[in-house]
């Protein structure tokens, strides 16, 4: 088993003397310090300065929460994003001073800054914010997911941008306050700021387009991705049939026919997007195909 011994002589400490420790302490016998000068009399003062100066401030310091509730945390968030855009805005004084706040195309770095971020957005896009679930995911850390739909007031076509991702919060241990929030977008790769990945995400949002004026179910967008979205359906009604292949399939025109009027009544019902298929095997011989009825029709006829 390794020892260390103590020095032979031990160095003695003075008013006027200040040695150098050991490195480490416990050193080999024949270690000796070497001598110091002594110190001026400003030095002396400097000295009795800094000692003063650094026992203030340890006693002025405030101490750190012993406890930290991540779940009163998380139920905070729960009810106090709600009211994100509306007229009673977020709690502000949940946040640091200096929280900083980054997204793919935006950046602040005060609860100022973060509050102004805010009401532009709801200034310019109207936005409707879908909070899906609050949970901690790090020692001081809670995260979000979140739908934003949006529409751009300014331009006459009022263009809708959807965004959907998450936000990591960091928590202050220090007082317990958000001192962090960072946007992670669904539809991006790149999500440090600043992405022109993202910026040309919501350009490409902004363009006009022209989409048909046809009855669709109602659905929430739960993520949008960038060549592909998970929705949320409301319930709706389908007529279907099955098809031997999707290009050209008889199941197809059968189902198209139904709402042609080929049915029972011979009436003829309003076409409605989307269209459902649905493979049965890798070589898509066997397809399902569902055509959604309109929401007022009576299926008792």
């Amino acid at each position: 088993m390794a020892t260390s011994r103590f020095p032979a002589t031990i160095p003695r400490w003075s008013a006027t003397n200040v040695c150098q420790l050991p490195t480490p302490f416990l050193s080999p016998p024949n270690y000796r310090p070497k001598s110091c000068a002594p110190l001026r009399t400003s030095e002396k003062k400097s000295l009795k300065w800094v000692i003063r100066l650094r026992s203030v401030a340890q006693e002025e310091s405030p101490s750190k929460p012993t406890t930290f509730d991540a779940q009163q945390l998380v139920d905070f968030l729960y009810e106090d994003l709600r009211h994100l855009f509306d007229d009673q805005g977020i709690d502000g004084t949940a946040y640091d001073e200096r929280v900083k706040f980054t997204d793919p195309i935006t950046k602040h770095d005060s609860i100022s800054g973060y509050l102004f971020n805010i009401a532009m957005l709801r200034k310019l896009f109207n936005p409707d914010f879908q909070l899906h679930w609050v949970k901690q995911t790090g020692p001081y850390e809670i995260t979000t997911r979140w739908t934003m739909v949006m529409r751009f007031v300014l331009l006459p076509w009022n263009p809708e941008l959807v965004f959907t991702g998450t936000s990591v919060m960091g928590i202050n241990p220090d007082n317990n306050k958000f001192c962090s929030h960072a946007d992670y977008w669904d539809s991006i790769k790149n999500n440090e700021h600043f992405s022109v990945e993202g910026l040309l995400d919501m350009f490409k949002q902004l363009r006009p387009y022209k989409t048909p004026d046809l009855e669709t179910p109602k659905y929430q967008i739960l993520k949008r991705a960038a060549t592909y979205e998970v929705r949320k359906y409301e319930p709706f009604i389908v007529v279907e049939t099955n098809g031997d292949k999707l290009s050209g399939s008889s199941g197809f025109n059968s189902v198209a026919g139904y709402i042609f009027g080929k049915n029972s009544t011979a009436e003829k019902i309003p076409m409605t997007t989307p269209v459902f298929t649905q493979a049965f095997d890798p070589e898509i011989s066997k397809v399902s195909i569902q055509i959604v009825l309109p929401s007022e029709k009576d299926i008792s006829r």
